[in-house]
């Protein structure tokens, strides 16, 4: 067995298929001064073509992961139109008298290097970007389009150092049993479709291979726990198959009890919401019986465009988001942008700690105009459904009470045009920076209701960046202090009688399901794919026993006495259940 990380869950069994390496390698090209404007115009044609593709793709990708990943070839599309890029190549052209393809070439090569010397998440997936796009337009100047082609007879595992998005549009997905990279990121773009598409990936594999992986390896890999198995033996080949056939049933059978109430055996209820990133999510909100949106990451309407989305645009939004739910609550998070999510229209200045940064709230606060249409939008739409605000990485009580000011303007600014909304409409806020927690008592008093992220929540309090697979280890949900952490967060908002959900991945997470129970949490929100999962081990739960159980995690020193307690709660409900 090898260990990489868990990029998007499941398990796949089958035959390799191998992707190598794509490098360009022609020699450099001179051209005659005279040939200058046809060197130009073979330069304009590749870009056209380029752009023509990535529009195809785009359109052909929606119909496979949706709109939300859509935006990936967007970005794409900038880099072609980015002037910056294309100066760099026109330069080489016109003044080093190159031929375009060694210009394109240079220029990547250059872009590449100096992304992939930043220590940022961010930076390096640009760089991969700017590596696919650049390939692409190469393939048109060269008139090179043969590429390595997987079969389309038979489902395969696809293996490569690296996948670009690019890739994997082109890719049948159902022939698509699984991917395995040696590089690559979590937070990737291949990652996200990936998680879209539900397909398994494992990554991080650099350095633990003893050998190649070939063409025609049987592979399993299981992207939950990050984990590959070359050429197995037929005893664990058949334990897998086993596991993977009762994955597959028990998830068909998990829409059973879509519409039966969240409730313990003690009959404590527990209200499921979904997070949700686009409005095209809510079918399947409705579907999978959530009690409601929890999270709807507003900054997803500004990634997939060029410029600020406009109030109305906005407003549409959210009023038919409001319209589907059919009086279901539904929390809008204000735009939370910075750190890893960076528009490029909004161009912000480069920082050392992006995620201690000029990020969520702090950009809002900053700029007002921004922040005001978006809850002028926000409020339009509480008059058609159960809408709710909740701001994004507040650290103290002046944020809350600037944002609240801020909002009162927005209702006075529709007041005047005589556009309805609700008045009363409920305000929260996300704990998810230590000083927030620290003080959610001081908070609950100036709010409606608070969500724990426990994403950056568990990164802040453990000084551990998620995103860094050198660290990555470290990054634990289960720590005693962040355990101790959110019960202090949980019992302040209890004291202020105000409901405290919980709306990071450690909400989904069905292991630690005991301890939102014994902790007195009355509302979760997941991702869509994992609710129903979580319902299933909820009806089957106490909250009393639960409740003794986080006792017991409380006095415990080390995470690995947290997880074994978990771990053997599990294993107990697990023969209860097979009793």
């Amino acid at each position: 067995m090898i260990r990489g990380i868990g990029a998007s869950s499941g398990i796949a069994m089958g035959k390799a298929f191998v992707i190598p390496t794509w490098e360009w390698d022609f020699p450099e090209k001179m051209i005659d001064v005279t040939d200058l404007a046809y060197e130009f115009e073979r330069l304009y044609d590749g870009i056209r073509s380029s752009k023509d593709e990535l529009e195809l793709i785009k359109q052909e990708i929606k119909e496979v992961v949706g709109q939300d990943q859509a935006y990936i070839f967007d970005a794409h599309l900038a880099i072609l139109e980015d002037p910056i890029f294309m100066n760099e190549i026109q330069g080489i052209i016109e003044l080093q008298y190159k031929a375009a393809e060694v210009a394109v070439k240079e220029v990547i090569d250059k872009f590449v290097d100096m992304f992939n010397l930043i220590d940022d998440e961010y930076m390096k997936e640009r760089a991969l970007d700017i590596k696919d796009v650049g390939n692409r337009l190469l393939k048109h100047l060269l008139g090179d389009t043969n590429q390595t082609v997987p079969p389309n007879d038979h489902p395969y595992i696809l293996v490569a150092k690296e996948l670009t998005p690019s890739q994997l549009a082109h890719l049948d997905p159902s022939n698509v049993l699984g991917l395995l990279t040696i590089l690559g990121g979590t937070h990737s773009h291949v990652s996200i479709m990936a998680r879209a598409m539900s397909v398994p990936y494992v990554l991080g594999l650099e350095g633990k291979l003893l050998r190649p992986i070939q063409n025609g390896d049987f592979l399993i890999i299981d992207g939950q726990e990050g984990t590959l198995y070359i050429n197995p033996d037929k005893i664990t080949i058949e334990r897998y198959q086993m596991r993977q056939k009762n994955w597959l049933d028990f998830k068909e059978s998990l829409q059973e009890i879509a519409d039966v109430a969240p409730v313990t055996l003690d009959q404590s209820l527990v209200n499921l919401h979904a997070n949700i990133n686009s409005i095209m999510e809510i079918d399947q909100v409705i579907r999978n019986g959530a009690s409601g949106v929890g999270l709807f990451r507003t900054e997803y309407l500004y990634m997939d465009r060029d410029s600020l989305p406009t109030e109305d645009e906005q407003f549409e939004v959210y009023r038919h988001a409001a319209i589907q739910l059919k009086g279901r609550p539904i929390v809008v998070r204000t735009l939370d942008i910075g750190g890893d999510k960076k528009l490029d229209y909004l161009p912000l200045a480069k920082e050392d700690n992006p995620f201690l940064g000029y990020r969520a709230i702090r950009i809002s606060l900053d700029r007002s105009e921004l922040f005001l249409a978006q809850l002028r939008a926000i409020l339009r739409a509480s008059h058609y459904g159960n809408v709710k605000i909740m701001y994004p990485m507040i650290t103290s009580l002046d944020e809350v009470r600037q944002a609240k000011t801020l909002l009162e303007r927005a209702k006075a600014d529709l007041t005047e045009r005589g556009v309805p909304f609700n008045p009363d409409i409920e305000v929260g806020l996300t704990i998810e920076v230590p000083a927030a927690a620290l003080i959610a008592d001081v908070l609950a008093t100036e709010v409606n209701f608070m969500s724990i992220g426990t994403n950056d929540l568990v990164q802040y309090v453990l000084a551990v960046d998620r995103m860094n697979e050198t660290i990555a280890h470290l990054y634990n949900p289960y720590h005693p202090a962040v355990i101790r952490m959110l019960k202090l967060v949980i019992d302040a908002g209890k004291r202020a009688g105000i409901p405290v959900g919980v709306c990071g991945e450690m909400a989904g997470d069905i292991r630690a399901l005991p301890i939102w129970l014994g902790l007195g949490i009355e509302e979760l929100s997941i991702s869509v794919q994992t609710l129903l999962q979580v319902k299933h081990r909820l009806l089957a739960s106490d909250s009393a026993v639960c409740k003794t159980l986080v006792d017991r995690i409380l006095v415990c020193r080390t995470s690995d006495e947290i997880i074994e307690l978990l771990t053997e709660t599990e294993h107990k409900e697990s023969i209860a259940g097979g009793a």
